[in-house]
């Protein structure tokens, strides 16, 4: 993993978050001058200037209060503003990373679980940047300023507070770091829960007709158990970082309080640099005292979003790790004629080795050999769908950048979830006359009539098997512009009349383009120019052996 570095460790003026942080803390800081303005008042009052002498603390009271309440709104909606684009980003980063990962790369995360750290649990960094950089940033600065206050009047109440103040960042610490293991834990568990739900969730009428029911259904009742009791847990942990912080800051404040309330009294004459306090002062102190822990208060309350939000950017972060990469080609003009394909020396572990392959422009290209031999992998190699480690693969005929002009027919052509039309598109402007073209070329009239514009489930709920392979054969249709077709087990799964039917439209398709097929169907391959046959690595049949 590249070596980022935490938003934490940030200090730059440019930066939205630290910039709210800084108005957040003079927001906070204007406590001082507003707790002085009050303790001035009551102790003009103890002196009996009477009401006229209230209005000047009175109005330097509210004015602080004032500012102080607009500092923080600007510094809240800033830091609010700050982390949603922060998450943005990184959302966006983990979005673009994902869709570099090749199709081959089997370590890339689940779409269960992609879409729940994208979703959900990219959402715990809100509060962690919103809430805890700023009460992180008071909590260095605010403490400092009230300790120098409070020790201008008298070193018996700020050496109460100082007693206090060390021990809650150690226990904290110590709970911290807990509390960040189990976070982790159970964001990593909660994304393998959406990923096992949304597996079987496609697989629900597999799992019926095999009877499966009660075996998952248990299994998913254990998952959320689990799930519930890993939740607990890390509650448990942050009342545990709050009762700590609050024992210790109310055992700080009480003693700063009983010392003050003493030293009025008359019982202690001690602790102060000259004279006794006044009731202003004592006051002033008092004011003080509770303010010194509202820092601490604030990382207890957030701490752990903290926990949440350093897990949840962990895992999003691993979203963007290196793995194998689709190959970055540039668009490229239409062609006008189809490309051959030459393949030389190429190396791609564990399927191939040096291998060669030559296809002529136009030529049609049946691909085949025993499962594992790599047919499917040489497809997507061809298809840019992976880089090669070594050699060559060329298209020539064609300039660089071939991939928009590339079209894939799969065994099991992915339904999205959306309309018809919306599934033949692909995104892409279609007029009424190329999709109704489309449609009556894969003879699809009968399923657009009876979906209409409904939305099909996704993964080909509403469709069966056959519509769906004639689902790929219009978008081919649909994509004159392409002038090399790669189908992998075009006619896998389905029945004989089915098959004939796909293969025949499949070939109409190809005239004036190049095709590669991988095929188990010794039917598929004699209807191409050429059969090609792969074997597997000389280590993949001494394993199989």
């Amino acid at each position: 993993m590249r070596a980022r570095r935490s938003p934490d460790s940030r200090v730059d003026l440019r930066d939205p978050l630290t910039r709210a942080s800084l108005l957040l803390t003079l927001a906070a800081l204007l406590w001082i001058p507003q707790a002085g303005a009050l303790a001035w008042g009551v102790g003009r009052i103890a002196a009996g200037e009477g009401a006229a002498a209230v209005w000047a603390p009175a109005g330097a009271a509210l004015l602080f209060g004032a500012l102080r309440a607009l500092l923080e709104d600007l510094g809240a909606g800033m830091a609010h503003g700050a982390a949603r684009a922060e998450v943005r980003s990184l959302r966006a980063k983990a979005v673009a990373a994902l869709g570099r990962r090749s199709p081959l790369d089997k370590t890339q995360a689940s779409s269960g679980l992609a879409s729940s750290l994208l979703a959900e649990q990219a959402e715990a960094l809100i509060p962690w940047l919103s809430r805890w950089r700023p009460a992180r940033f008071k909590s260095m600065i605010l403490p400092l300023a009230i300790f120098a206050c409070v020790l201008w009047f008298s070193w018996a109440a700020a050496l109460a507070l100082a007693m206090a103040a060390p021990l809650i960042p150690v226990f904290m610490a110590l709970v911290g770091w807990r509390a960040q293991a189990v976070s982790e834990a159970h964001m990593a568990r909660l994304g393998e829960m959406n990923g096992y739900l949304l597996d079987r969730l496609r697989g629900l009428a597999t799992i019926r007709d095999l009877g499966a029911v009660e075996g998952v259904t248990a299994r998913v009742r254990a998952e959320a158990q689990d799930l519930k009791t890993r939740a607990m847990a890390v509650l448990r942990i942050a009342f545990l970082s709050s009762a700590v912080l609050e024992f210790f800051s109310a055992l700080g404040v009480a003693l700063a309080a009983v010392y003050v309330g003493f030293h009025l009294l008359g019982e202690f004459s001690w602790g102060v640099w000259g004279e006794r306090l006044s009731l202003a002062e004592g006051l002033f102190v008092l004011m003080l005292a509770p303010a010194f822990f509202e820092p601490l208060r604030e990382i207890s309350a957030v701490w752990h979003d903290r926990a949440a939000g350093e897990a949840a950017r962990k895992a999003l972060l691993r979203l963007e790790d290196s793995g194998p990469e689709v190959s970055t080609l540039p668009l490229a003009p239409a062609l006008l004629r189809a490309p051959g394909v030459r393949i030389e020396a190429l190396d791609f572990a564990p399927a191939f080795a040096g291998y060669g392959l030559e296809a002529a422009p136009g030529e049609r290209v049946a691909l085949m050999g025993p499962s594992g031999s790599g047919k499917s992998t040489l497809l997507a190699l061809i298809g840019g769908l992976a880089e090669p480690q070594a050699g060559a693969l060329e298209f020539p005929g064609a300039p660089k950048g071939l991939r928009p002009q590339i079209a894939w027919f799969g065994q099991t052509p992915h339904v999205f979830a959306g309309s018809l039309a919306a599934n033949i598109a692909l995104g892409r402007e279609l007029s009424p006359e190329a999709l109704r073209e489309a449609l009556s070329f894969a003879r699809l009239e009968r399923a657009a009539a009876l979906h209409g514009a409904a939305p099909l489930g996704e993964g080909g709920l509403g469709l069966s098997g056959g519509e769906a392979h004639r689902l790929a054969l219009a978008r081919l249709k649909a994509r004159p512009e392409a002038r090399l077709i790669l189908a992998d087990e075009p006619t896998a799964h389905l029945d004989s009349e089915t098959a004939a039917e796909i293969l025949a439209g499949l070939l109409e398709l190809a005239e004036g383009r190049t095709l590669v097929v991988a095929t188990h169907d010794p039917a598929v391959a004699r209807r191409m120019d050429r059969v090609i046959r792969l074997e597997p690595l000389a280590a993949d049949k001494e394993a199989a052996a």
